[in-house]
């Protein structure tokens, strides 16, 4: 065997090595407002994307509730705190799940899929990537279809006061809702963003150390976005008592690293990324592009001296 042939037999038990010590993760997708796990115009048809582009990969896509019903239900009303409660112990009893995930998450979706890697403490998650989530709150509740009964309805009870006692326990949108001119009563009573954003102050260190722990954070945003106000939100921003957008990297927040973003950043690992378009208007190139990039199975760099 000449020393050509030699090289390339290594170079072939080398990648088999690698590829069998780095396997192909499965993926979890979490939907947004007014939708549900398992429609088959919307998650239905990108879980067959993710298929697609990863072939025999296993797909869940996270349901609320016991059907598809009740699920679009929990999209407005509810106690987020006991949702994530739930989706933690369902996902932690699949046994496909077990050896670590990417994760996936659209508009408040991809909200509670960030709290997921930071309180589901047994869900192993290698990256995360949402799509127009509110991570920063929301200085208005989302707007809704006027054909839209459930969310109409959502809006109506809002409007009796986000901060009352009623509507911060049972209406989602209510509990990422934070009102820069109100900042104290949204410490006080917002019962789910002040603990998962750091801004309560008295956050478990695990919630940071999770979010280090990731490999990649992708954080996109859409350049016409008005149904997440402000928009910057999708990126950690929010907006002054004025209303002037501030950037993520202008908060304390970040500044002083209370969830790991800083630091994110400065190793390379978060990306933001800003695509053309409305609140979810996801072209089926750039859904694929995005899981291909960040979720198909690379084979590690090989250095042949």
């Amino acid at each position: 065997m000449d020393i050509f042939s030699i090289i390339l037999t290594l170079l072939g038990v080398q990648l088999v090595h690698g590829l069998t010590h780095h396997k192909q993760l499965p993926v979890v997708i979490w939907h947004g407002m007014g939708d549900t796990c398992c429609d088959n115009q919307t998650m239905g048809a990108i879980r067959q994307i993710i298929a697609d582009e990863l072939p025999n990969t296993y797909v869940h896509s996270v349901r609320v509730g016991s059907t598809e019903g009740a699920d679009r239900t929990a999209g407005f009303f509810g106690n987020v705190n006991t949702q994530l409660d739930s989706v933690c112990t369902d996902l932690l009893s699949i046994p496909e799940l077990r050896g670590g995930v990417n994760l996936m998450g659209f508009s408040q979706g991809g909200l509670f899929a960030r709290a997921l890697v930071q309180r589901c403490s047994a869900l192993k998650v290698q990256t995360l990537v949402t799509w127009g989530a509110p991570h920063g709150g929301v200085s208005q509740i989302p707007s809704c279809a006027q054909h839209d009964t459930m969310c109409n309805w959502m809006r109506r009870v809002a409007s009796r006061g986000v901060y009352s006692w009623y509507v911060r326990d049972h209406v989602v949108q209510a509990q990422y809702f934070k009102d820069p001119n109100r900042l104290d009563e949204y410490l006080e009573r917002n019962v789910f963003l002040p603990d998962i954003n750091g801004d309560s102050r008295d956050q478990p260190l695990e919630y940071r150390e999770r979010i280090v722990a990731l490999e990649k954070m992708v954080l996109v945003r859409f350049s016409n976005d008005s149904m997440i106000c402000p928009a910057g939100s999708s990126w950690f921003g929010f907006v002054d008592e004025n209303g002037g957008e501030i950037g993520v990297e202008d908060t304390r927040m970040y500044r002083e690293d209370w969830l790991g973003l800083r630091e994110l950043n400065e190793s390379g690992r978060l990306e933001l990324v800003q695509v053309e378009g409305t609140h979810m208007q996801i072209s089926e190139r750039e859904l694929r592009s995005m899981v291909s990039k960040h979720f198909a199975l690379r084979a590690p760099l090989l250095h042949v001296q």
